[in-house]
């Protein structure tokens, strides 16, 4: 056998596998609920779902084990190649549920702006990994990490996909606050935000409106722009302490539940499993956002580390953003519940993250930098 491919495969038993392990579990309980969303029936969501898993799966182990150099030489060509489908989608992208997100490629649907979002973390990594974290108080060098993050946002919000964009920027942020960025500059950040409110406001398009008077006051509409809010916070209200049970979900099972198998699969998880299965579920959570976290730490390299970070950060924010928004904490921006949600796109690049965090993993001894991460 080839030396290079040996090794490969000796890389294989240096993975994580308890990362895996997590990963897998959610994964699991997300095929339960769509089988629990289709009535019963691995059709028409859980079988589709099972697959892209399994596909991505082999994809990630194979991303697990590449070496780390390759994927620091050609960070930038992944995110430009990345960057380059983003404007094609912008020119002639499929259109669907009233935005202009995907590309169709065969009898498939493909959103490229769920894969930007790797493309970000890798190209910022590899940004952080050539300078000094001194010079990230240089406002100058900040420049390129700006455009790294700001290029791909104003991109997605055109589609329009607000949540997408959000968690892009965020995920940036934090990457840079990370690497060095100081405390004057994120509130300087957050304070031009707030003020800035008022006149995003006359930019966001009529529907994003609607969301964010539903936020406020849901019941103003409640069959119309508030139904779907109010209809989750019933169906987790209703689960009470330990759940209805599996199929039991009268919210779900009488389709009153929307998009109970994408974005709202938390509320029909919290009917089914009650409020100790919502807490057993995002402890999963928990133990693979720590194992990340004690994987950049671990990381003698500034690629590895901020790697890890970013997808650390992205699982994060994900997360967040949709068990506050099915529960109203948060307005609805259609975010996906990750390694939960059926969905093509954001199955396979959730993976596929998973996969550059093992990466960082497999490889933490390696690639010394002139300087030791600081997190």
């Amino acid at each position: 056998m080839h030396p290079q491919r040996l090794s490969h495969i000796e890389k294989l038993a240096e993975i994580n596998w308890f990362v895996v392990l997590l990963m897998s579990l959610i994964a699991l309980i997300g095929f339960a609920m769509m089988v629990s969303a289709g009535g019963g029936e691995f059709s028409p969501w859980a079988t589709q779902q099972m697959v892209r898993f399994a596909c991505a799966f082999i994809v990630m182990l194979i991303i697990a084990v590449m070496p780390m150099r390759a994927l620091m030489d050609y960070a930038y060509v992944i995110y430009f190649l990345c960057l380059l489908v983003l404007l094609v989608v912008d020119i002639v992208g499929h259109t669907g549920m009233g935005a202009q997100r995907w590309l169709k490629l065969g009898g498939m649907n493909l959103q490229p702006s769920e894969f930007m979002k790797l493309a970000v973390i890798l190209a910022l990594a590899r940004y952080f990994h050539q300078i000094y974290p001194e010079n990230i108080r240089r406002l100058s060098f900040l420049v390129v990490p700006g455009l790294l993050i700001v290029l791909p946002a104003i991109l997605i919000y055109r589609q329009p996909n607000f949540g997408t964009m959000a968690i892009l920027v965020m995920v940036g942020a934090v990457m840079c606050f990370l690497a060095g960025l100081q405390w004057r500059y994120v509130i300087g950040a957050v304070a031009a935000a707030i003020a800035a409110a008022p006149l995003a406001w006359h930019f966001m398009h009529d529907y994003q409106k609607r969301r964010v008077l539903t936020f406020l006051d849901p019941a103003q509409d409640p069959l119309g722009a508030g139904y779907n809010i109010m209809q989750s916070m019933i169906a987790i209200g209703s689960g009470g302490l330990l759940g209805k049970g599996f199929l039991q979900g009268s919210q779900n099972q009488l389709d009153f539940l929307p998009e109970k198998q994408t974005d709202f699969i938390f509320t029909m998880f919290a009917e089914e499993f009650g409020f100790l299965g919502c807490i057993v579920l995002l402890l999963l959570y928990g133990a693979l956002l720590a194992s990340g976290m004690a994987i950049a730490r671990r990381s003698r390299s500034t690629f590895g580390a901020m790697l890890a970070a970013g997808v650390t950060a992205m699982i994060f924010i994900h997360v967040l953003i949709n068990c506050g928004m099915v529960m109203g904490m948060l307005p609805v921006v259609g975010v996906p519940l990750p390694l939960m949600s059926y969905g093509g796109s954001i199955t396979v690049s959730t993976v596929f993250a998973i996969g550059l965090l093992l990466n960082a993993w497999v490889y933490r001894e390696q690639m010394p930098t002139r300087y030791a991460p600081k997190f």
